[in-house]
């Protein structure tokens, strides 16, 4: 059984976002109910210990609060900065406990990555991913999906080869064609990024479905339950919204399973 927690469900700014006064940012600020981290989950199993999907600016504060002081392997979606924004941090934490990390994502991710931070092979060792590679009983693999005017982003597929359960982390993606749609079928878990309710701006400079749109697909991609994570300030979880009952929004600290 594989246990997903919630250690950041935010966009790329955070919320609350620095400069807003929003009603959200400052109920934020005060009894942080809207607190969100950039999105990042710590997966824990019986067989292959700790894990991560991805390592954005906050990673340090994230790992405080869950009372942990290091992780082994950490799979990255892609390499923009509220993703990788903590993959210095840990690798010198990697450096000074003698430990080389295991870094997992695409061959482009990777190379996008070692652009940015030539130095991180030092203490970090990158394994590409781009074929599906096991994790004890769990079959992980990833696919490229849009990212609208971001331009890409890589979702990942858990499988377990013994009960048959599946979930997925698609957490930045928009406009995705029926090839990128078909990982996302019939799952038992999807965890979604939908960054606004309603996203009343221009689609060609959006970057992440919006509620409304990702309600319109669930009936057709089928998931027994779904997560929204990646959620803006326009996302207030002190209201009602109208979800069916298999959707729910994601908030920090918040646990679930898959598997047997």
């Amino acid at each position: 059984m594989m246990k997903i927690i919630f250690r950041g469900t935010g966009d790329a700014m955070g919320v609350p976002r620095v400069y807003c006064e929003c009603e959200v940012c400052t109920e934020a600020r005060t009894s942080g109910v809207n607190r969100r981290y950039r999105s990042l989950v710590q997966l824990e199993d019986a067989d292959i210990g700790t894990m991560m999907i991805d390592c954005g600016p906050d990673w340090r504060t994230q790992m405080e609060s869950a009372g942990l002081h290091f992780v082994n392997r950490i799979l990255v979606t892609h390499a923009h900065f509220d993703h990788i924004g903590g993959l210095p941090e840990w690798a010198d934490a990697c450096r000074w406990l003698g430990v080389k990390g295991e870094a997992y994502a695409s061959e482009e991710v990777i190379a996008e990555i070692m652009q940015r931070f030539p130095w991180l092979d030092r203490n970090i060792r990158f394994i590409a991913i781009d074929t599906p590679c096991d994790f004890g009983s769990w079959r992980v693999s990833t696919w490229k999906v849009n990212h609208g005017k971001n331009g890409y982003a890589y979702a990942f597929r858990f499988d377990h080869q013994e009960s048959g359960e599946a979930w997925a982390y698609c957490s930045d993606s928009i406009g995705l064609t029926e090839e990128q749609q078909k990982p996302l079928y019939g799952l038992d878990l999807l965890v979604l990024g939908t960054s606004f309710y309603i996203e009343n701006f221009a689609y060609e400079t959006r970057s992440v479905y919006d509620v409304t749109e990702a309600l319109v697909l669930l009936p057709i991609w089928k998931p027994k339950r779904t997560l929204f994570t990646h959620m803006s300030h326009d996302i207030d979880l002190r209201r009602t919204y109208p979800l069916p009952d298999y959707a729910e929004f994601t908030y920090t600290g918040l646990e679930v399973s898959v598997g047997k």
